[in-house]
């Protein structure tokens, strides 16, 4: 399980950083406005610092092994 959550981490680390930054839209509250109902949108970005910190975070986690008791 530790692995699998690293090499996610280091993957998506690498996708973030190799396109400046990743930024994607979900789905926002519904405006109720005199009978019409308006679907927003949210916008998100995760900078490319965000993306380094999930690499090193994944290598760490890939590497580093607890110690035993």
């Amino acid at each position: 399980m530790k692995t699998i959550i690293s090499v996610l981490l280091i993957t998506l680390g690498i996708v973030v950083l190799a396109y400046s930054g990743l930024s994607f839209t979900t789905p926002g509250q519904t405006i109720n406005f005199l009978g019409m109902h308006i679907a927003t949108t949210e916008n998100h970005f995760i900078p490319p610092v965000g993306g380094a910190l999930m690499l090193v975070g994944g290598i760490a986690l890939l590497l580093f092994k607890p110690k035993s008791a």
